[in-house]
C-alpha cells in the first residue's frame, strides 16, 4: 500500500524540494506541472494548470497511480503565477489567467483527489508572507495568496468528522528560481533581502520541505496558517 504525495509546480523550487523530502521519506510522488521534475522516479503530469480542460491529462494519471495505492495521499499545492501588476490597473483578462493557476487548479484539484483522502491524508496549500498582508507591484499574486489562505479554511470546514488534515504554509522570502530572477542576480539587492529577516539570511527551499513534510504527518495543525520565514523583520 503506496502513499503519494501530489505536488504541484515541482519542477523546481520549493516543489521540487518537496518532492525530494516526501521520497526521501517513501513515498511515491507525482509532480502535476508545466515542466518535468527531475528527482529520479518521480511520476511527471504535464500540463499547464493555466490552460481550462487539463483534468482530461490528470484524471487518467490519478487513477494510474495514486488510485491504485490504497494509502495515505498529501496533496500540496505549490504552483503560483507570480507577476508583476497594479491592483489599479490590472485587466480582467489578466487576473483570469493568475486566478486559473493560484486558485481555480487547487479548487479543481481538491475535487478530484478528494475520493482518495483515506484516514491521514492531507491537503496542504503552500502561501506566502503575503497572504496576509500586501506590497505593491504584485496586486494578483497578493489578492490570490489571500483567496489561498480562505479556501484552506473552508477546506477544513469541510473536512470535519474525517481523518483528514489540511494547513497553509507561508514562507518568507526563499532561494527560489522566482526570487533569483526578481533579484536578477544583485548582491546588493539579494544582501538587503536575507537582512529582513531576523537571522539575516534567506530561507533555502528544503527548510520549507522539510516543514511541509512535518504538516502532512502532524494532524494537530488542522486549519493553521503556518508562517514560516525567519521572523521577518517588520519596516
Amino acid at each position: 500500500m503506496a502513499d503519494w504525495a501530489l505536488i504541484t509546480g515541482a519542477s523546481r523550487g520549493i516543489g521540487r524540494a518537496t518532492a525530494e523530502r516526501f521520497q526521501r521519506e517513501g513515498w511515491r510522488v507525482m509532480n502535476v506541472s508545466r515542466n518535468p521534475c527531475t528527482v529520479p522516479d518521480v511520476v511527471n503530469v504535464e500540463v499547464d494548470l493555466a490552460v481550462p480542460g487539463w483534468e482530461a491529462t490528470f484524471v487518467p494519471a490519478l487513477r494510474e497511480g495514486p488510485g491504485r495505492g490504497g494509502g495515505r495521499v498529501c496533496l500540496v499545492h505549490n504552483a503560483a503565477r507570480y507577476v508583476h501588476d497594479e491592483a489599479l490597473a490590472m485587466d480582467a483578462e489578466h487576473f483570469r489567467q493568475v486566478l486559473e493557476v493560484n486558485v481555480v487548479a487547487p479548487l479543481v484539484l481538491n475535487r478530484l483527489v478528494r475520493p482518495l483522502l483515506t484516514d491521514g491524508s492531507s491537503i496542504l496549500y503552500v502561501g506566502s508572507t503575503l497572504a496576509e498582508k500586501a506590497v505593491k507591484g504584485i496586486a494578483s499574486y497578493v489578492t490570490t495568496k489571500h483567496a489561498m489562505v480562505g479556501m484552506m479554511r473552508a477546506t477544513c470546514q469541510e473536512l470535519v468528522g474525517t481523518q483528514i488534515h489540511t494547513a497553509c504554509v507561508c514562507p518568507g522570502f526563499t532561494d527560489t528560481e522566482i526570487l533569483r530572477e526578481h533579484l536578477g542576480g544583485d548582491a546588493a539587492a539579494r544582501a538587503s533581502v536575507a537582512a529582513r529577516t531576523t537571522f539575516g539570511r534567506i530561507i533555502t527551499p528544503e527548510e520549507v520541505a522539510d516543514f511541509l513534510y512535518t504538516c502532512a504527518r502532524t494532524p494537530i495543525l488542522n486549519g493553521a496558517v503556518l508562517h514560516a520565514n525567519l521572523g521577518q523583520v517588520e519596516t
